[in-house]
């Protein structure tokens, strides 16, 4: 009898390190920090799968901070990364958890991807996600008068290039104002040419280049930007994050850049889960710059 016990137990195990392992990365990474030692950090349920758009991949999920408000909370929105081609918001509850612990409405958009659809389509995406979040976060505790962006990778760059060029959120009724300051975790802000063939899917049929680029809308009154990177990053080099602060810095604008040591590019978005927040203090300085640029 024992000995079949342990048999289902054993089956048990490879079924499910089986599953795990079709997962994505950032869902392995989120079941990591579900199952990491010590107490969960957030116990809430959030609200999945809300639609901002017609599209299948238009939702985003809310993370709320527990319990009722004695003010709305600050509202974070992370768009993931991906290559403009991959990933899915399903795979970032750690993030959402992390935020939504330290009183953070947290947000996390989904957009549609190359090649069904070729910029600026996933920065509208960015445009109509912020704007249906300033419309309706208020039922969810959030303030939306005090919105920050936040993204990895691609997704840093669809929410600096929201956030820079105002087009994309005048055509949803809105001002860049809205936005109170943007996190980009080892964001592509200056990358012609084009040497991948996901951003020459992505970008490469739009006639003047230089509108793919944040580096171009650079200006001195943009939101304030904290722009974190990895002196390891061999996928997005550190130099984007550099020359993008230089130019704020020139032009007169608010920006901090910070460069961690030993880290490369998937090590940032890591650093936000339980069991790796040794590699970085993506959460201690994302949560200080934060409530540095909230509205008095």
């Amino acid at each position: 009898m024992i000995k079949y016990i342990l048999i289902a137990v054993l089956l048990a195990l490879v079924g499910s390190g089986l599953w795990l392992w079709n997962k994505s990365d950032p869902q392995k990474l989120d079941f990591a920090d579900r199952w990491a030692p010590g107490a969960a950090e957030f116990d809430g349920t959030p609200v999945t799968a809300i639609a901002y758009g017609t599209d299948a991949r238009q939702k985003l999920d809310i993370y709320a901070p527990e319990g009722a408000a004695s003010a709305p909370y600050p509202v974070l929105i992370f768009f993931h990364g991906g290559s403009w081609r991959d990933g899915e918001r399903e795979g970032y509850g750690f993030l959402g958890r992390a935020f939504a612990s330290r009183g953070f409405v947290t947000v996390i958009a989904d957009y549609r991807k190359s090649p069904a659809v070729r910029f600026p389509a996933f920065v509208d995406d960015t445009a109509a996600a912020i704007a249906w979040v300033h419309a309706n976060v208020g039922t969810y505790q959030g303030n939306k008068d005090d919105i920050f962006l936040m993204g990895h990778s691609a997704g840093a760059h669809i929410a600096m290039m929201t956030a820079l060029d105002p087009r994309y959120l005048k055509a949803q009724g809105l001002g860049t104002d809205v936005i109170k300051g943007v996190i980009g975790l080892a964001g592509p802000y200056d990358f012609l040419p084009f040497t991948t063939e996901s951003s020459k899917i992505a970008f490469g049929q739009w006639p003047d280049l230089t509108e793919t680029q944040p580096i171009t809308f650079a200006r001195a009154d943009a939101p304030p930007l904290l722009l974190l990177t990895g002196d390891k990053d061999t996928v997005v080099k550190p130099r984007n994050s550099k020359i993008l602060s230089e130019r704020i810095a020139a032009l007169g604008g608010k920006q901090q850049l910070k460069i961690y040591p030993d880290v490369g590019h998937s090590d940032i978005i890591m650093a936000v889960a339980r069991p790796f927040r040794n590699k970085a203090s993506v959460i201690t300085d994302v949560t200080t710059f934060i409530k540095a640029h909230e509205p008095r």
